[in-house]
């Protein structure tokens, strides 16, 4: 190999990291995003115990329509002007499946408690919308539906059929300080 291109390649080769550093590709601010304002979705809720004598909890707390969209599938990253894809006139329709309260039993860092599951069928309509100028306009306009199945489980201490000590975990979990 003659020197002239020994020194070509070895001058590439170091050129070449250079040119790359700094490029942040443009999900990864959407990804920082959701991991730090939404830390709490994969977490479960620890509530206090249910009261003997009182009819059970229900499942009254549905999912929003912003928790349903962040788990719907999201539009294709298109190319500006040649392929983009938008969601218009987004409706949102919640039905609770499940609503049931499973025995007492021992929960690792928790203790006794009862695991409450409420499960929801969450159907998304809206219409897709896809548009293109390139190489000439196009415009297309389809409706759809989407369903996403999500499950707001959370536990409820479990201290006995003591009403006293019912009471006083009550009110040492709704203490406000």
């Amino acid at each position: 190999m003659s020197w002239f291109k020994r020194n070509f390649w070895l001058l590439a080769a170091a050129t070449l990291p250079t040119l790359s550093v700094g490029c942040i590709q443009p999900w990864h601010a959407t990804r920082v995003e959701q991991k730090l304002n939404y830390k709490n979705d994969e977490r479960t809720p620890v509530l206090p115990p249910l009261q003997d004598g009182f009819p059970p909890t229900m499942c009254e707390d549905p999912p929003t329509d912003l928790e349903v969209l962040r788990v719907l599938k999201q539009p294709v990253r298109g190319v500006p002007f040649v392929y983009e894809e938008f969601r218009d006139e987004i409706t949102v329709q919640k039905t609770r499946i499940v609503d049931k309260i499973d025995p007492p039993r021992f929960f690792p860092l928790v203790g006794w408690a009862q695991l409450h599951h409420c499960h929801w069928e969450c159907a998304v309509y809206f219409n897709e919308l896809i548009e293109s100028s390139y190489p000439w306009p196009v415009y297309t306009r389809r409706p759809r539906v989407q369903v996403v199945y999500i499950d707001k489980d959370h536990l409820h201490l479990y201290v006995g059929p003591n009403q006293d000590m019912q009471r006083q975990q009550l009110l040492e979990m709704s203490k406000f300080n």
